[in-house]
């Protein structure tokens, strides 16, 4: 899938969603989110985990994104993957599909994120 905008219950590993934002200060308030769980995780399109973007740059431990690294659309600002924050969203919370992200940058956020969660790490 790179031509299409997918549905929310077809997701795939790299697509980049609008969802509620935890850390907003209203309820409403939305922030873009990457798929970052394959089809193989459990309930695999009623729910997928995802990393929060930003853009913001004084977080070292970010993963910029780079013209390269999107394979459909990209995103309206300079981004960033933010490994540590990281939920798990349900379809029906989305409000936009923002654009596809290729994996080698996803592969150095979830790297990222063992790392953070390996005990003694």
């Amino acid at each position: 899938m790179t031509g299409a905008t997918p549905a929310f219950d077809e997701l795939e590993r790299g697509h980049v969603v609008l969802a509620p934002d935890p850390f907003g200060a209203d309820d409403d308030d939305t922030r873009p989110w990457v798929v970052v769980n394959n089809e193989h995780h459990p309930f695999d399109g009623q729910q997928y985990v995802v990393m929060g973007l930003t853009t913001r740059t004084w977080y070292d431990e970010r993963i910029p994104l780079a013209d390269e690294d999107y394979v459909h659309r990209s995103a309206p600002h300079e981004s960033a993957i933010v490994p540590h924050a990281v939920a798990s969203v349900n379809p029906r919370l989305m409000t936009d599909y923002v654009c596809r992200v290729r994996s080698s940058p996803l592969d150095r956020a979830v790297e990222a994120l063992i790392r953070y969660l390996e005990q003694g790490g």
